[in-house]
């Protein structure tokens, strides 16, 4: 299960969750021992099929990473402790940290980064961030070379948001990672006091480079799925930190626990189908910005999504360099004009559609069954399985969608848009010539005329109706006194160098 279904699945849940515990417990201040419910059990201890959104804690406590993200989400040193790039941005050379240890006695040099990067590079999920990346070279024992197919944007991004952790090449080798991880990272994971798929125990290493960035001196993390049985945990002192339902923001603030939220993904309508091949209304912009007004997003996120969210008609997450505030009524609810928009474009009466519906979708189900019937658009669904669902709803002209996104915008540009996805197998830039041109001044650019670009590209989109976005959902997370959480845009839980004293 990829980063971009766990968000959907995380919201649902998180939105259907009731909670009927009263406030009493845990409000005292914070320990030592970091206490986490991360939502998510961990996928795979090896970097090249970890999830990198909920995977983030557990990964961040045994592995160092070849770069980190700040709070802005700016790509920052770690094991690599400077970068270059080549004036034609082909080649990216990194200078290595000195004087790092594996966990298994193992030094940290050139040949290990260059055997996890290819490692990484070959990997089923990991394998995406470095699409361009030809091949990795050792220049000497404190150098490495990535070379490029073509200039990348989001190489970096990618790299410090949780795809450049770095294990013992020996572990590499016997290939035992997914359920045996050996890094270098500030914690020592202590299998022996741990219950796979329960609870996971990590102890601070005495001696770690980045020590003061780490300020627990043991974790334990719980993956737990239901809301109602984590805010329960926060309340009994078994968690000090949870992702939380927005529901609970009240009760959390009552019980004085802190509170962050930061938007993560979209939610809507995507719109496989913008050129009508499948369906031949979707092909008419006229129809696509029909389907935009026609839908009231703040009544679906005072609804459904518990409020915790903000009301945008665009996939670059507020605050964002690239979101521009003008765009976000661009298709505020009008029915009438919905229907006048529908007509000119030759569908008074509407149209059939067909489209997937599975249980963790259900809670929007009604919302899009009223709306669509509002404008004659008759919807037959076809009931699935979660697992069917991801692997058939882009099969569908549309589906509705709850899809992560990211704090780069040049990945936002990348993976909303311009490549295949499983959302989005079929691009159809080129289809849109206006699209295609601008996209290729975007990926030339650089610096301040990049951003600037690309919210000259988002407000084409947004125009063009290229998704049906009714709001932006925030995920949450509670902490007591004297601990903080800072959200990431990308991360469904943050690492722990988000997770601090304060």
């Amino acid at each position: 299960m990829n980063r971009l279904w766990k968000t959907a699945l995380a919201a649902v849940l998180a939105l259907t969750a009731a909670a009927c515990t009263s406030i009493a417990g845990n409000s005292g201040a914070a320990t030592d021992q970091l206490k986490m419910g991360t939502f998510q059990d961990v996928t795979s201890w090896d970097p090249a099929n970890a999830d990198i959104g909920f995977d983030g804690p557990y990964l961040s406590a045994v592995y160092d990473p070849l770069v980190a993200l700040d709070e802005h989400s700016r790509p920052i040193p770690a094991l690599a402790t400077s970068w270059t790039f080549s004036p034609d941005s082909r080649t990216l050379t990194m200078q290595l940290r000195d004087g790092v240890t594996f966990a298994d006695g193992q030094p940290f040099d050139a040949a290990a980064a260059v055997k996890n990067l290819e490692h990484l590079r070959s990997g089923a999920r990991s394998g995406q961030a470095y699409l361009n990346v030809d091949h990795v070279s050792e220049v000497d024992q404190r150098t490495i070379a990535l070379h490029l197919r073509e200039k990348d944007d989001t190489l970096l991004y990618f790299m410090g948001l949780g795809r450049s952790w770095i294990a013992s090449p020996a572990a590499i080798d016997r290939g035992d990672l997914a359920t045996n991880p050996v890094g270098s990272g500030p914690y020592e994971y202590r299998a022996a006091e741990s219950t796979v798929g329960a609870q996971y125990v990590f102890a601070k290493k005495p001696q770690h480079w980045d020590s003061a960035t780490y300020p627990f001196t043991g974790i334990q993390m719980f993956p737990i799925t239901d809301q109602t049985a984590s805010l329960n945990a926060m309340l009994s002192g078994q968690l000090n930190v949870a992702f939380a339902n927005p529901a609970e923001i009240p009760q959390a603030q009552q019980n004085g626990w802190n509170v962050a939220s930061k938007v993560a993904s979209w939610v809507g309508i995507q719109f496989v189908d913008r050129t009508g091949k499948r369906l031949a209304p979707l092909g008419d912009v006229r129809v696509r910005r029909a389907i935009n007004h026609a839908f009231d997003g703040a009544a679906i996120l005072k609804a459904v999504g518990q409020g915790g969210g903000a009301v945008t008609s665009q996939v670059f997450p507020v605050g964002d360099p690239a979101h521009d505030p003008a765009l976000d009524d661009r298709y505020a609810h009008d029915l009438a004009e919905a229907k006048r928009l529908l007509a000119e474009a030759g569908y008074p009466q509407g149209f059939p559609v067909r489209m997937p519906m599975s249980p963790i979708f259900q809670a929007w189900q009604p919302a899009v069954q009223q709306t669509l019937g509002q404008l004659g658009i008759t919807v037959t669904w076809d009931q699935m399985s979660q697992a069917d669902y991801q692997k058939n709803a882009a099969t569908y002209p549309m589906f509705v969608a709850v899809i992560a996104m990211d704090s780069n915008p040049m990945a936002s540009v990348a993976g909303r848009f311009t490549t295949e996805q499983w959302y989005n197998p079929e691009p159809s830039v080129e289809a849109f010539p206006e699209v295609a041109a601008l996209v290729e001044q975007v990926e030339a650019a650089s610096g301040d005329e990049q951003i600037a670009l690309v919210r000259r590209l988002n407000a084409l989109l947004v125009d063009l109706a290229w998704q049906d976005v009714w709001y932006q959902a925030d995920n949450t997370y509670f902490s007591v006194p004297g601990i903080r959480v800072t959200p990431i845009t990308g991360m469904m839980f943050p690492t722990l160098r988000f997770v601090q004293r304060g």
